[in-house]
């Protein structure tokens, strides 16, 4: 079930751990074109990253919708990121009513940690929710209570507020975020992003029936999204 409301204050906290990544600065750009992907190699070639399917893939939330959909939307996003923010509140429900509910697209989201530590705990958070069947719960409760950048809305004494809002199993919770547990997924889908030569967020790549793949930057509008879909349900 998804949950687009405001959270109510309930006292808790945590001790959270901070990753230690690369923060890259945010340009706001537009650009759909299609990517080559190439089989995933068995083994790591020296050289520029390759783009293979689990670039997209990996290291991201479970699967939002039917497994089968022909298409697949992949967003890179940052909780703390304004434009992601924008893309949720208008943009993400019609994509779900129209196009995830009627089987026809899937949705990843993977982290793109571009503008603080309080981004790094808050995708932890939501990947501790995960544990307990939660992520995409948390991931909303996250952009619902969004209120700018590195102003301490993403603070760990709100991120176990919004675990224990949705019914979370707070011990089990604080415990993932203390032992750090999915940093190194964290790490991964922030490193995939930057293979992907990503310079902002939110960015997301349209996975066709086959195999073709569109990326938009920004947060576009549904009617943007609308198209592409339409075109690839053709196939």
């Amino acid at each position: 079930m998804l949950i687009h409301v405001p959270s109510l204050a309930i006292g808790a906290s945590i001790t959270s751990i901070v990753i230690v990544i690369a923060f890259l600065g945010f340009e706001s750009i537009f650009n759909e074109s299609e990517l080559v992907i190439e089989p995933t190699p068995i083994i790591q070639q020296a050289g520029p990253a390759k783009i293979t399917m689990n670039t997209f893939l990996a290291n991201g939330s479970p699967m939002l919708g039917n497994s089968n959909a022909p298409i697949t939307l992949i967003e890179f996003g940052d909780y703390q990121c304004h434009f992601c923010n924008v893309f949720f509140h208008s943009t993400e429900d019609d994509i779900l009513e129209k196009y995830v509910k009627t089987g026809k697209v899937k949705m990843i989201f993977k982290d793109y940690n571009i503008i603080g530590p309080d981004s790094v705990n808050a995708s932890h958070g939501a990947h501790c929710a995960n544990d307990q069947g939660l992520f995409w719960e948390y991931h909303d409760i996250l952009y619902s209570n969004w209120t700018g950048e590195n102003n301490g809305w993403a603070s760990s004494e709100n991120l176990a507020k919004f675990a224990q809002e949705i019914g979370l199993d707070l011990d089990e919770w604080s415990e993932c975020m203390i032992e750090g547990t999915h940093s190194q997924t964290i790490v991964a889908s922030n490193e995939d992003a930057r293979s992907l030569e990503l310079t902002g967020t939110p960015a997301f790549f349209v996975i066709g029936p086959d195999g073709k793949t569109t990326k938009l930057f920004g947060a576009q509008p549904f009617e943007t999204f609308e198209r592409i879909f339409e075109e690839e349900l053709k196939k």
